[in-house]
């Protein structure tokens, strides 16, 4: 019986100038895929991702659409090798990619979505009131510990449990400060800030989910091909019904990446596919379990590396 493979989709921070080029130059589905990418959104995506200013290409409403659409075609190049997934999931802003990889969205509905998805995040925390930090090398526990203590001097929570000694706080800046001194005390290695306009994942982007809840009330979704685990519970998505709510809840809940990973090595995934710009997940992956199968796709070598290894 053939090993079970997962393809995970790349979240926000992964982007530059360039990514997928070698994809749409050689494919004629990436090049489709950025050609209805900038229909929807009325914009030449292949100009902005390829011959953009990183500046402008870092802008929170532009890298969201930028970064599903190469995904969006470097998952349609690899499907055209006969790989096919038993299961998906992506970070945060990955996980629109994995709904329309999946078949719950089209492309076209959701390349706007996530631009509306990035202005709210943006405008939902004036800048200077809010930010992220990373934490390595504390326990789930002491951290949470932490928060609770630093909550006193504002806003603070956990927002990604990327993997073992990797979990991201946000909030206000003086509790995230404040809460940045009591992981240390803790034992923590390292308390590195995250270069963000904004506390995602957090309760202050609460008007920001609020938006993008009347967005989502307009799509019409359509049938999962391939499940999906959800960043909100670490869990399947039960049924179409649910997409929604989850995507609603997403933008101010923690993303239990780490749950989700290990919930797919539970259900017999020994392969990880990592699709879009960058390797980010998987170090989480490695992180979480070495023994495993871990590829990436974003360019020629990448998918050329992939298909020998999983064909």
């Amino acid at each position: 019986m053939k090993d079970k493979t997962a393809f995970l989709f790349a979240g926000q921070g992964a982007q530059y100038v360039g990514m997928g080029k070698e994809l749409y130059d050689n494919f004629t589905i990436a090049k489709k895929t950025f050609d209805e990418a900038s229909d929807s959104l009325n914009m030449d995506m292949a100009k902005l991702v390829f011959d953009g200013e990183k500046g402008i290409l870092d802008l929170t409403e532009n890298t969201q659409p930028a970064i599903v659409t190469m995904s969006i075609a470097a998952y349609s190049v690899l499907s055209q090798h006969d790989i096919i997934p038993d299961l998906m999931a992506g970070l945060s802003l990955g996980e629109y990619s994995a709904l329309t990889a999946s078949g719950a969205l089209t492309l076209s509905q959701a390349a706007p979505l996530v631009q509306k998805r990035g202005r709210y995040m943006q405008e939902a925390v004036p800048k200077g009131l809010g930010k992220m930090t990373a934490i390595l090398g504390l326990s789930e526990e002491k951290l949470v510990k932490a928060c609770q203590e630093g909550s006193k001097y504002g806003i603070v929570e956990a927002a990604n449990f990327n993997c073992p000694g990797q979990i991201v706080i946000g909030g206000e800046i003086e509790a995230v400060e404040e809460t940045k001194k009591l992981c240390v005390e803790a034992g923590a290695l390292k308390a590195v800030d995250l270069p963000v306009s904004a506390p995602f994942h957090t309760s202050m982007l609460k008007p920001a989910a609020e938006k993008l809840k009347a967005e989502l009330d307009k799509i019409v979704l359509s049938s999962m091909v391939t499940p999906v685990i959800s960043n909100v519970h670490g869990d399947y998505i039960g049924s179409l019904d649910e997409v929604k709510d989850l995507l609603y809840r997403q933008v101010m809940s923690s993303v239990l990446w780490e749950q989700t990973i290990r919930r797919m090595i539970a259900d017999g995934i020994k392969n990880f596919v990592e699709i879009g710009p960058g390797r980010t997940l998987s170090g989480f992956v490695r992180k979480i379990d070495r023994k495993l199968g871990i590829y990436n796709v974003e360019d020629l070598a990448s998918l050329e590396a992939t298909v020998s290894a999983l064909r």
